[in-house]
Order: C-alpha cells, then structure tokens, then sequence
C-alpha cells in the first residue's frame, strides 16, 4: 500500500515524503527546545535588562528634573532676596545722601554766617575808623577854617577837640532827628 503523500511527493517535489517529514519536525524540536532552554532565558534577561535600563534612565530623568526644579526654585528665592537686598541697599543710599545734602547744607549756611557775621564786623570797623579819620579831617578842616575867618591861631589841640566834638555831635544830633522825622509819617 502506498501513502497518499508518497504518491504526491513522487508527483510534486515541494511535497515532502514521510521520513523528511519526520526528521524536520525532531530538528525543530531540537532547535525549538535548545532555543528554549538555552537562548530564551538570555533573550528575556536581556529584555528585562534593556526594561530597566529604559526605566532607570527614566527615573534618573525624573530626578535630575526634580532637582533642577529644586535648583530652580532655589535660584529663583535667591534672586528674590538679591532684589530686596538691592531695593534695601538703594534705600539707604537715598537716605544717606539726604542727610549728606541735609549736613552739606546746615554747614553751608553756618560757613554763609559765619561770613556775612565777619563782614559785618569789618564793615563796622572800617566804618569806625573812617569816622574816626572823617572826624580828624573835618576837625583840622574847621579849625583852620575857623583861624581863617577869627584870623588868629587855633592851634590849642584841647580846645580845638573839644569845639570839634561839639560840632559833630551837633551834626548827628540834627541828622537823627531828621531820620526819625523822615520815617516817623511812614509808619
């Protein structure tokens, strides 16, 4: 008796006949247990390898994303800080040149007095002593004046003074009644 798939093998050479039949399916058991037993344990500890490489690498990015937030908010605190500081710094360095001007100013105006006091004070002197050279010269003046006209000497320094004195207190007595008359009806 002949097998059907012999006849068909016999006819058709893709057929396989029974013997070859049998050995490719104990080869592919072979191949398929050796791949099993052996190489699928490699493949799915290099899978699980490369899963928590991945995953690794993902935690690590997680991390590292974490601390830069950190970092960030860190940075962020500090440039805070070193805003308030340089607002703080500014602040004190307005008031501080206020007061500079403020001391500047007391010191100018006391330098100011203190100069207008002095030349006041050698305003008045000078004025006493042009009085005074005043006074000597109108004094030499009207007693030669006055020799001129009574036709004698008066070279009597005592009496001459004293007629001298006489005459400007006169004169300032007359001129301060008359400053007071000139601004009596003012007021």
């Amino acid at each position: 008796m002949t097998l059907p798939l012999a006849d068909a093998a016999a006819e058709n050479p893709l057929i396989p006949t029974w013997p070859e039949l049998i050995i490719g399916i104990i080869c592919f058991v072979v191949v398929f247990g050796v791949l099993g037993k052996i190489l699928l344990p490699r493949i799915i500890q290099t899978l699980n390898e490369r899963e928590d490489a991945i995953q690794g690498g993902i935690n690590r990015a997680d991390e590292a994303q974490a601390e830069a937030a950190q970092l960030l908010d860190q940075y962020r605190a500090q440039l805070a800080d070193a805003r308030q500081e340089a607002a703080r710094i500014r602040e004190e360095s307005r008031e501080q040149g206020a007061q500079i001007i403020a001391e500047l100013r007391e010191r100018a105006e006391a330098e100011a007095r203190r100069i207008t006091d002095t030349a006041q004070a050698q305003i008045e002197a000078e004025r006493q002593q042009a009085l005074i050279s005043l006074r000597t010269e109108v004094g030499s003046l009207a007693t030669e004046l006055a020799s001129r006209i009574v036709g004698e000497s008066l070279t009597d320094h005592v009496r001459q003074s004293r007629m001298v004195d006489r005459f400007l207190d006169g004169l300032e007595t007359s001129g301060t009644s008359a400053r007071a008359s000139a601004t009596g009806p003012a007021q």
